[in-house]
């Protein structure tokens, strides 16, 4: 699934109210952070992962090894936090068809 512009702009209006849903420790990504993202995309579909590292290069690597395990859409990171999208059967976002 692909987002336009406009989509992405509405996600990202929908998660700035949000609160970071998963935090990850000092072990980094590990298997079991996977799947709690995994199941809060399953339960929320929008969600935000607050990521404790100032390398960029390192962010960057988990930011795409979490959007590839999950197959999820990156909506947007600002600082520390990373925005996640991905559809669930119940479609409880509706995003516009733009």
């Amino acid at each position: 699934m692909s987002l336009n512009k406009k989509q992405i702009q509405y996600l990202k209006g929908e998660a700035h109210s949000l609160k970071p849903v998963v935090l990850l420790g000092s072990n980094g990504l590990t298997e079991a952070v996977i799947a709690e993202i995994d199941y809060a995309l399953n339960h929320h579909e929008l969600i935000k992962v607050k990521i404790p590292t100032d390398d960029r290069e390192v962010k960057g690597l988990i930011v795409d090894a979490i959007c590839q395990e999950t197959n999820a859409i990156k909506v947007q990171v600002i600082g520390k936090t990373l925005v996640l999208y991905r559809q669930s059967d119940e479609k409880k976002i509706h995003i516009p068809k733009l």
